[in-house]
Formats: structure tokens, C-alpha cells, sequence
């Protein structure tokens, strides 16, 4: 008796290493690809303060975190070279039967060459770093003048041969019930930020956390730094808020999960809420929203631009369209 062949899964390897938003912003395409093809494996190259994000996403069968951003800086140490070996090991392991470099920059090659497969990505007039396509195998067209979201659908459509879906992008996201939780109805804001160009006037903050209260919302201040904390504190004494302990990236997803509203500056948390559904409102004070303003499936606005830091009344205004629809949650 003869016992029929099992078909090998295809694997691939997703390289998509930063940053919170650009990596939040790659999911979809997962949740397309697997559609496509539910047999298919996926793996996923990240660096380690964001493998949180790709490992929520029920698509993904494996993470492989990095720490680049760290390694560039001591690439001498005996330890920082075992740590490299130890990914490119991983990485190589077993071959791919693609490589899709989502990123498109050089640092992003770099990693992708680590594994063994054939490596895809954007062409030369597509791509960032245009000397990162020279490195590709197969090279794809895709628009510059799309949003992020749809490139990489687009990107992984193209790489994987699938017509790409006329739906609206999946996140797939699968919070965690998470180790901090608030018993009363909440509302999230964000007034984190990379750079003090991105900041948004504390003042303004507290006013919205004073309407959130009015509107029988408790206003949860997010942080990631000291500096932050100690912003958060302000504002949150400021407008009767709540301030959480430091949270891990799964925590802050259950979180923004159940927030009834969420409010933030042009970072990751923000796109990752937009992500989970939550009516999300961006704020952009450094850069025009363009092709990575908040994108998901709920209630989404996005407002500001390059030295156009968004007027308080206009963000109150939104917010109350937002309330006024209710922020449905379940």
C-alpha cells in the first residue's frame, strides 16, 4: 500500500525590521499572502523591540528578532558577533522559497542575504535605496505614491503570484488579554514622540483629556522613556488621567485594544491602534501625513504637517465626530 505524498509548505521569509509603523503597516500583506495560500509558512525578520507586532498577527509561524540598531554600534565584540552569527544560523537553517524584502533599503539586504532563497523586492523606481534592487533577484514595479499599507500588499502580491485582493487591508492582530487593564470605560492618549519637532503642546493635551472626562471617558497617558513618564505625569495630573507602569509592546497592544478612543503623535502605538480597530486620530507636527497617515478599520483621521502643528479646536472637533459615532467596541 502506497501512502501518498505530503506537499511541502512554502516557507517565506519576511524581512521588515523597523519601525513600529512601517512594521504594523506590513501585516496586511500577510493576511493576504495566507489567504492565498493557507499551506504557506511565514517567517518574519524584525528587530527585537517590535517582534511583539509581527508575533500577535496568527499568520506569522515564526519570529526572528534582530537588534541592529545596537550591533552597528559594537560590531568588535566578540559577543555582538556571536549574537549575528546566531541569527544568520537561524536564518539559514533551512532554505526559503522566498525572501521578500518589505523594507527596501540596504541595511534590510544586508539581513535579507543571510538566508538561503531567492530574494524579491522592489525595482530600482520603486524602491528607497535604489542600490538595494541591485541585490534582488526578481524586482517588482509598485507606485511611490501609494500608501505604505498598499505597497506592500501590492510588493507581496506580485512576489508570491496572487491576484492582489479588492478588500480592505486585513492587520489580522490577535491581542494578548494583557497584564494591565482599566475597569472603567477609557480613552488612550499618545504624547510620545522621537524628536521634539513631533511634540504636541502639553497644554493642548490636557484639554483633551478634560473633554474625554466630560465625555465620561477616563484618558490613559501612554510613556516609553523617563522623559515621557515624566510628560505623562503632567498630564495626566492636569486632566484627572491615569498613567500605567512601564508596559511591554503585547500590553500596550491589549491596551489600545479596549481603549474606546485613541489619540496620539505620529508613532508606532498610534498605528498599531488604527491597526486594532480603535478610533484612532493621528497628530503630525513634523511631516505631512501622505503615504503613512493612520490607516484601519474603525473611525481614522489624520491631521498636521511639516512646522503645521494641528490647531487644538481641530482635533476636539474630530474627536467629538469620533464620540458622536459612538467608538463601538466590544
Amino acid at each position: 500500500m502506497t501512502t501518498a505524498a505530503v506537499p511541502l509548505r512554502r516557507r517565506v521569509l519576511i524581512v521588515k525590521t523597523s519601525s513600529m509603523g512601517d512594521v504594523v503597516h506590513a501585516l496586511p500583506a500577510v493576511s493576504d499572502m495566507r489567504r492565498a495560500d493557507p499551506g504557506l509558512e511565514v517567517s518574519w525578520l524584525v528587530e527585537a523591540p517590535f517582534a511583539a507586532i509581527p508575533g500577535l498577527h496568527p499568520g506569522v509561524d515564526q519570529v526572528v528578532p534582530i537588534a541592529w540598531r545596537k550591533w552597528r554600534k559594537t560590531l568588535w565584540r566578540a559577543e555582538t558577533r556571536a549574537a549575528i552569527g546566531r541569527v544568520r544560523d537561524e536564518l539559514r537553517r533551512a532554505p526559503f522559497d522566498l525572501v521578500l524584502d518589505l523594507q527596501g533599503l540596504l541595511k534590510s539586504v544586508l539581513w535579507a542575504k543571510q538566508a538561503r532563497g531567492p530574494l524579491a523586492g522592489y525595482d530600482a523606481a520603486s524602491i528607497r535605496e535604489p542600490a538595494a534592487a541591485w541585490f534582488y533577484r526578481d524586482r517588482f514595479a509598485v507606485p511611490r505614491d501609494l500608501q505604505a499599507v498598499e505597497r506592500c500588499r501590492r510588493l507581496a502580491a506580485a512576489s508570491l503570484g496572487y491576484a492582489l485582493p479588492d478588500t480592505p487591508p486585513d492587520f489580522g492582530l490577535a491581542p494578548p488579554p494583557g497584564q494591565w487593564q482599566v475597569p472603567q470605560p477609557y480613552a488612550v492618549l499618545i504624547p510620545c514622540a522621537s524628536r521634539p519637532e513631533k511634540l504636541w503642546p502639553e497644554e493642548d493635551w490636557i484639554a483633551l483629556g478634560l473633554h474625554l472626562r466630560a465625555a465620561g471617558l477616563l484618558p490613559v497617558i501612554l510613556w516609553g522613556s523617563p522623559e515621557e513618564h515624566a510628560r505623562a505625569d503632567r498630564i495626566a495630573s492636569g486632566c484627572g488621567g491615569t498613567v500605567p507602569p512601564f508596559l511591554t509592546v503585547a500590553d500596550t497592544a491589549a491596551v489600545l485594544h479596549h481603549a474606546r478612543q485613541v489619540v496620539g503623535l505620529d508613532t508606532g502605538f498610534s498605528h498599531l491602534a488604527a491597526a486594532l480597530g480603535r478610533p484612532t486620530i493621528g497628530i503630525y507636527c513634523d511631516h505631512a501625513p501622505g503615504l503613512a497617515g493612520i490607516t484601519g478599520a474603525g473611525q481614522v483621521a489624520s491631521f498636521g504637517g511639516k512646522g503645521l502643528r494641528p490647531a487644538r479646536a481641530q482635533i476636539l472637533a474630530q474627536l467629538d465626530q469620533h464620540l458622536r459615532l459612538g467608538g463601538d467596541h466590544t
